[in-house]
């Protein structure tokens, strides 16, 4: 294998595991948050560890996870529209491609043209 293989190879395992590390960083915040009202955030908030503490300072969540997520899958989706495109050249068509109905409308086409 080349080494520009291996290099896509490895940001895709990169970016995989970060997506996944945000997907779930996000899924459990929703899980503590979502459906609580003020006061039993307020309470969660004042525990330890990472999530009680984006509890308590959302900014940081959103800045720290919630943006990047969205930045990532944009930068994922315009990554695969390119590599569509690069990947999907026009190939020239021949004649014995065409069908007999195709061929025969291509033949009037041509006299028409030629008689103008």
């Amino acid at each position: 294998m080349n080494k520009k293989k291996i290099l896509w190879i490895a940001i895709g395992v990169l970016d995989f595991a970060v997506v996944t590390f945000l997907f779930v960083v996000h899924i459990v915040m929703l899980s503590h948050i979502m459906g609580k009202t003020p006061e039993q955030i307020a309470v969660y908030a004042k525990g330890e560890g990472l999530f009680p503490y984006l509890a308590a300072h959302i900014n940081v969540y959103g800045y720290a996870f919630v943006i990047p997520l969205f930045v990532v899958l944009a930068a994922n989706i315009i990554g695969l529209v390119i590599y569509i495109k690069k990947s999907t050249k026009r190939q020239a068509i021949t004649v014995n491609d065409l069908s007999e109905e195709e061929k025969e409308a291509l033949k009037k086409e041509l006299l028409k043209d030629l008689e103008k």
